[in-house]
């Protein structure tokens, strides 16, 4: 065992100056913007090649960084951090500072935890480096742990030192770095992330029990003949399409979610694009208002992690609700007010106005000592929702009320640390329900659980709170094949959907791989055959401006030309290069202007799309927005970015609009809440980890009716589907109240 030396009250700062709330964070193929104001590095020695640094002492370990970052396999903010580390604990041992380099290194990639186990085993397939790199990495592990699979004097290296705490058998005393190895998969953490990961478990298993302990799966103040008697209002039994036959019925999973949601604070509805998410949320909704003893005084708050799936959230839910109003009439319980409902319940929001995030700090306005004023909180697109988001959610909510969270488990998870969502519903697909649940959502929603969905053992709270839509109203078609075909990683099946059907290119889903720009300039044009349109249709209507003014058909005009340039999107891997969505925008308005479509002079022009890219509560825009630069409709008016709420278009003066880009492409990181008619996805010719199976899916999934993949190079599409998303988090493990599992 290596010698423990006093540890002493260190309480650092912050290590990571993250980007403030409320603004959109960088995309991953860009993490030297992180900020590291609080860090300062020791005075760097000369640069020197990687091969030339020693392994032994920790004096040379901070030259290796250095030269690892000269070379580019590190950013200057791990090797900073690494130099931090040292100044608080001047003996650090060389397996100290390595770990704290690659946990920066992790964390800049989305990771919230270091996992020694498969670090010290297999480096590169941790990190994920460039192939030269490998003898490097190889040879810094065994001058540590001596057998490439044995990790455990890794874990005494950095037990040895004051900077780390083991929680299990140390106070928290500041330290900056946590170390779990109390089990099969020991990891690392950054301070700030283990706090949030053990807030997100604490608060997750409070709310899937009940205040006696016992699993919401035996709520015994659940009123469950109620609840039954609204749920066959609101989920009809469709009519049998052979009434002799004995086949059974399969499950309504949206029936069930709602049940299931009525008996505990946290429930988790995950399913893909048309399994009919927020059909099932309105629904929830009201059920809670029929079944509430004083409906007057029920407090629902709606919210998603950017202002554009914020909109459509309320669109959807408002939409849902009319519609349901008039399906219900009167019968023997007089049916809720839903109108009125939707008028009480306000907009939605996004989840930094809806906590009260400030410019000049992390802290948010709610919090566990000034919580939020709801009773109910539904939260969609939860998969965009990271650690830290999700902390300070669970932090603001009151204790007694309820929280919804919607969302794709496969889709991209948020570009900042942590996958929340894919953590909670791990297992969502395998069911894992108890018998009592079984005996639950029969009882209220008349549905029989299959077999092969309950659990063999124990089974876990959280799995008696999640539901998995699992039939897609949508996604039936191409569409829907490629996106299933692309998610299994099966890319025969996906190559065959892009590939296959008519000579003309009339059919829902094609590719062009290898392409060049000037195929993406054509889409961008005109769109192809069998999705017409392209961005000229747009354009044509800015053409076509309304007599000055006229008010009223201003107004019309402006909705119509937003909801034609909606019609239309190019969403790219990556942002920077020729085949990013920087490179696309500027080879667009090239194209748009040769065409005679655009007259771009200056920055602002009119036509222009853009997104943006901050909050900003003074301006009622929220990141993420999409609008259009437009003239006004008074004569002699100067251009106004239009956007659109529902039906109702708004505008801001171009001059108060500082933090915005152009939106004729943009990533697909920041597409996610968004639909199209017709997406072109674009994948460069190199993006290295960013290209992912989850980018592709989520690109996938944003198009309606047509999608169209246009890539650099042959076998891009491939490559991608067989790099699944792995994060290393904690959160499945603490949730199950083990120490492992940090894959």
């Amino acid at each position: 065992m290596s010698r423990q030396r006093r540890t002493p009250d260190l309480m650092t700062p912050d290590l990571f100056a993250q980007p403030e709330l409320g603004e959109v964070p960088e995309e991953p193929e860009n993490h030297d913007a992180l900020g590291a104001a609080d860090i300062t590095a020791p005075t760097e020695a000369a640069p020197m090649p990687p091969q030339a640094a020693a392994q032994t002492a920790p004096h040379t370990t901070l030259q290796q960084l250095q030269a690892w970052r000269d070379a580019g396999w590190l950013r200057r903010l791990d090797v900073a951090l690494a130099g931090f580390v040292q100044t608080l604990d001047p003996a650090a041992s060389p397996a100290l500072l390595l770990s704290t380099a690659w946990l920066a290194h992790m964390e800049g990639r989305g990771h919230t935890c270091l996992p020694l186990a498969p670090l010290v085993q297999a480096p590169n397939e941790v990190l994920g480096w460039p192939a030269a790199a490998l003898p490097e990495l190889q040879a810094s592990v065994q001058a540590v742990a001596v057998d490439s699979a044995e990790v455990s004097r890794w874990c005494d290296a950095l037990r040895a030192s004051p900077v780390v705490r083991n929680p299990a058998h140390q106070p928290d005393l500041g330290q900056p770095l946590v170390l779990i190895d109390d089990g099969e998969q020991p990891r690392l953490y950054l301070r700030r992330y283990w706090n949030h990961e053990q807030l997100v478990a604490a608060q997750v298993r409070a709310r899937c029990l009940l205040p006696t302990g016992e699993t919401s799966s035996v709520d015994t103040s659940v009123d469950e003949p109620l609840i039954r008697r609204w749920l066959d209002r609101l989920f009809p039994a469709p009519a049998a399409a052979n009434p002799d036959s004995s086949t059974a019925a399969p499950p309504d999973w949206q029936k069930l979610a709602c049940a299931v949601a009525m008996r505990g604070r946290l429930s988790v509805i995950t399913g893909g694009p048309g399994t009919g998410k927020t059909y099932t949320a309105a629904r929830l909704l009201a059920l809670l208002l029929a079944t509430s003893p004083d409906p007057e005084r029920l407090r629902v708050a709606l919210a998603a992690p950017t202002g554009k799936a914020a909109a459509r959230l309320k669109q959807a839910i408002d939409t849902s609700l009319i519609e349901l109003q008039s399906k219900l009439g009167q019968g023997d319980d007089a049916a809720p007010d839903l109108g009125e409902f939707t008028r009480r319940m306000g907009p939605a929001t996004t989840l930094h106005a809806l906590l009260g995030a400030r410019p000049d700090t992390r802290a948010m306005r709610h919090h566990a000592g000034a919580p939020l004023d709801v009773d109910v909180l539904i939260v969609d697109e939860a998969s965009m929702v990271h650690l830290e988001m999700m902390a300070a959610l669970l932090d603001a909510l009151p204790p007694g009320a309820r929280l919804i969270l919607l969302g794709d488990k496969d889709q991209l998870a948020s570009v900042e640390a942590g996958a929340v969502l894919g953590d909670l519903c791990r297992d969502a697909e395998a069911g894992g329900w108890s018998a009592q649940t079984a005996r639950y959502a029969l009882a209220t929603a008349g549905v029989v659980l299959p077999a092969a969905m309950l659990a063999a053992g124990a089974a876990s709270p959280l799995a008696q709170q999640t539901v998995m839509l699992r039939e897609s109203r949508r996604f039936a078609g191409p569409i829907g094949q490629l996106a299933l075909a692309v998610n299994r990683g099966d890319a025969e099946t996906a190559h065959r959907c892009l590939h296959s059907g008519s000579t003309g290119g009339d059919r829902p889903v094609m590719a062009h791989e290898p392409a060049k720009l000037e195929t993406l300039q054509a889409l961008a044009l005109h769109g192809r055959p069998g999705a017409e349109g392209g961005y000229a249709t747009y354009l044509n209507r800015v053409k076509a401006r309304p007599p000055v003014g006229d008010v009223a058909a201003h107004q019309a005009w402006v909705v119509q030309v937003l909801k034609a340039f909606d019609t239309f999107r190019i969403l790219c891997a990556v942002r920077e290069g020729d085949w990013g969505a920087a490179g696309v925008n500027r080879s667009v308005v090239r194209t748009l202007a040769a065409a005679g479509l655009l007259s771009p002079s200056g920055e602002w022009y009119a036509g222009r799309p853009v997104m943006v890219t901050r909050n900003d509560a003074a301006l009622g825009v929220s990141n993420g927005d999409i609008g259009i630069a437009l003239p006004s409709a008074a004569a002699g008016g100067g251009l106004r970015v239009w956007f659109l709420d529902g039906e109702v278009p708004r505008s801001v003066g171009v001059s108060r609009l500082a933090h915005v880009d152009t939106a004729f492409a943009m990533t697909v990181h920041k597409s996610q809440g968004s639909e199209f008619a017709h997406t072109v996805m674009v994948l460069p010719e190199q993006a290295g980890q960013v290209l992912s199976r989850e980018l592709v899916y989520t690109g996938i999934t944003r198009a309606r009716t047509a999608f169209t993949l246009v890539s650099a190079r042959a076998g891009a599409l491939s490559a991608a589907m067989s790099q699944p998303t792995r994060r290393a988090s904690g959160l499945g493990a603490s949730l199950r109240g083990a120490a492992g599992d940090a894959a």
